[in-house]
């Protein structure tokens, strides 16, 4: 006969056990374990991390690295009773991935290597964030990566707020830019810098139709251009200045604001790059934002 002592050490060990159990992250059915897939179409070649459920992990443009693996990716929440709950944010409750689906040159890849390589990529993920339904659809073509997003809930939920398309660009990207259509003469710049005064600083902070960021070890910058966002919610484009970690994008909705019952919206970004010498970048950034404008 254990003791009652022993028993309720024993109970608590267990209720231990299945927590840290409950937060591991999602594992597919991929044959062997797969802790990470490389996926490279053309120019863009893209980390995908089963300890970020999923979620991208680095992005890369001609062999240089755009962003760093040192941050989540993809789209979170944050609830007003327990913080995030998404992506790499497993330190409250995991994201309940239901299905991942990888399709390369548009045939379904069943049992995923560590390397995927060809001229196009798509990667369709389904999971459950509380009350929400979420799909994430992660593309690779023409040069470009494509991400959509639909977010669907049967019931009213507050929130603090929802990040989509965060982008944790290198500590080393320099600059940063801005715009919109209605005034595409006017834009918003800067710099990014390491000094104590700007660190963990958000700069731009407004509704933006694209921002663009530079990198000036590769000489390479890339371009964000939102395709598709619902009104609901409203939306503002900020990038967190994080030295030396890095100048992270998010598209910020949703702040302080309730998720109606029965909602269903998409949001969508197209992200392309280019290069250019620090003295012509912004005008290269500017063209290819205005290129990107008639993208499908």
């Amino acid at each position: 006969m254990f003791s009652r002592s022993r028993i309720l050490s024993l109970a608590a060990g267990l209720a231990l056990m299945a927590s840290a159990s409950a937060k591991e992250p999602f594992k597919p059915n991929l044959g062997p374990a797969l802790p990470r897939i490389t996926v490279s179409c053309g120019d863009v070649t893209l980390l995908l991390r089963q300890a970020s459920q999923w979620t991208p992990g680095r992005i890369d443009f001609r062999g240089s690295a755009m962003t760093t693996e040192s941050s989540a990716y993809g789209t979170v929440f944050s609830f007003p009773d327990v913080g995030f709950i998404g992506t790499a944010h497993l330190e409250n409750e995991p994201e309940k991935l239901q299905s991942l689906a990888f399709y390369l040159d548009d045939q379904r890849v069943e049992a995923p290597t560590t390397e995927l390589k060809g001229t196009s990529f798509r990667l369709e993920r389904h999971s459950r964030i509380r009350a929400f339904d979420l799909t994430n659809i992660t593309e690779i073509k023409d040069h470009r990566l494509y991400e959509t997003t639909t977010v669907h809930t049967d019931e009213a939920v507050p929130l603090k707020l929802v990040y989509h398309f965060m982008h944790a660009w290198r500590p080393t990207v320099s600059a940063f830019l801005a715009g919109s259509d209605d005034v595409p003469e006017t834009t918003i710049s800067g710099p990014l810098r390491d000094d104590a005064e700007v660190a963990r600083k958000f700069y731009i902070n407004q509704r933006v139709d694209w921002m663009a960021v530079y990198e000036p070890q590769s000489g390479q910058y890339a371009v964000c251009r939102l395709l598709q966002a619902p009104e609901q919610g409203g939306h503002i484009s900020t990038i967190w200045n994080v030295p030396p970690t890095y100048r992270k994008y998010y598209l910020k909705c949703f702040e302080g604001k309730t998720v109606p019952a029965g909602f269903t919206g998409t949001w969508r970004m197209v992200t392309a790059f280019g290069s250019a010498t620090p003295e012509q970048w912004e005008a290269g950034a500017r063209n290819l934002a205005a290129a990107l404008r008639t993208v499908k």
